[in-house]
């Protein structure tokens, strides 16, 4: 029975996000996961477990231009102001780390060539 609740908490662990900031000061991060937000203060070196159990929208400190999307697996950090990927969370994903681009609205189609 307890091996079961281990596996259930480790399926758990391994579908929300981890968000670590990597910056000097402290962090406003403000997670919109469907009709719920929530805001968390983030200090240097702490790190946000368990959030975005299904993809959500993050936001750094009230920065209302910059949303970034976070899907469940994604592990991230916070560093210079900005969200950056911190690696796979599947050893056998490949390695995206790097700047996480804020959300856009999706280009539009180029003018015809005249």
């Amino acid at each position: 029975m307890s091996g079961a609740a281990a596996l259930l908490m480790t399926s758990i662990a391994a579908d929300a996000a981890s968000i670590t900031n990597r910056d000097t000061k402290d962090v406003k991060v403000t997670i919109s996961e469907g009709e719920t937000t929530t805001e968390h203060t983030i200090r240097p070196s702490q790190v946000l477990d368990k959030v975005c159990m299904s993809g959500c929208a993050v936001r750094l400190d009230d920065n209302n231009e910059d949303e970034y999307e976070v899907e469940a697996e994604d592990i991230v950090a916070i560093e210079d102001g900005f969200l950056y990927y911190d690696g796979p969370d599947d050893p056998n994903k490949p390695d995206s780390s790097g700047p996480i681009p804020p959300s856009a609205p999706a280009p539009a189609a180029p003018a015809p060539k005249q």
